[in-house]
């Protein structure tokens, strides 16, 4: 018979609390400067900001502070070297904007965290940069409910692996929740591991990118936080079969 699941992950952004908003936000604001000095139809200035963003991951990382670098590049570009200084700086401030905006936690997540975290282990997974990922972790109010925290660069089955080593759990005993299929689902079921979705109103396009299958039978979907005990109550059934 296989073994229940021991220990369940949590993921940070737009499953804890609120984050792609702002980002969105941000790009709108990008766009009104841009649009000074281009036509944004013509353009494309948004897909053209996600292809640089995309080819700047692996310097830059996740986060608002690879956004804004990526902006900035973007931006320059985009108005062929036109952009003026002063229209630079008030790219920077959408950035410091963004790394500095309010934590705001997801409808019932505190209490659907507490009840999980009453039956099983919980580790907090979160990817993006390790400055406003734990000024973020810190204003939510919700680190003390965690047996652990890790903070990474990219969530991928090896990233993974490496945190359910270092727990010491079999992937088979191990859920994670998250809002992402991408970064926060498959890399864990591709593992042996279980998976809760709860998809936010808004996700990045890069996020929306993945190979999973509809109605794979390791992983639920949710709606609402409230849900989640429930779901993982059932996932629980599932791994026990």
């Amino acid at each position: 018979m296989a073994q229940a699941i021991e220990w369940v992950g949590f993921d940070g952004d737009d499953t804890l609390w609120k984050s792609e908003d702002y980002y969105r936000a941000a790009e709108l604001e990008f766009e009104s400067i841009v649009g000074q000095y281009i036509d944004l139809t013509d353009a494309r200035s948004l897909d053209h900001l996600l292809e640089v963003e995309r080819r700047n991951l692996r310097v830059f990382g996740y986060g608002a502070k690879g956004m804004t670098l990526s902006m900035i590049e973007s931006a320059v570009q985009l108005t062929g070297e036109r952009i003026s200084a002063r229209d630079i700086h008030r790219v920077i401030e959408i950035g410091r904007a963004t790394l500095q905006h309010p934590v705001e936690l997801i409808d019932g997540i505190r209490a659907a965290v507490e009840s999980i975290a009453s039956g099983h282990e919980i580790v907090l997974i979160t990817k993006g940069d390790l400055f406003h990922q734990e000024s973020k972790i810190e204003r939510s109010g919700l680190a003390d409910l965690f047996r652990r925290i890790e903070v990474v660069s990219e969530k991928d089955p090896a990233t993974y692996a490496r945190v359910l080593r270092e727990l010491d759990v079999p992937a088979g005993r191990f859920a994670m929740i998250g809002n992402s299929l991408r970064s926060d689902i498959e890399p864990v079921i591709e593992l042996g591991g279980w998976g809760i979705h709860m998809p936010y109103h808004i996700t990045w396009a890069h996020e929306a990118e993945h190979t999973l299958a509809e109605g794979n039978g390791r992983m639920l979907q949710v709606h609402s936080a409230p849900e989640l005990p429930g779901a993982l109550a059932r996932l629980q059934s599932l791994s026990s079969a």
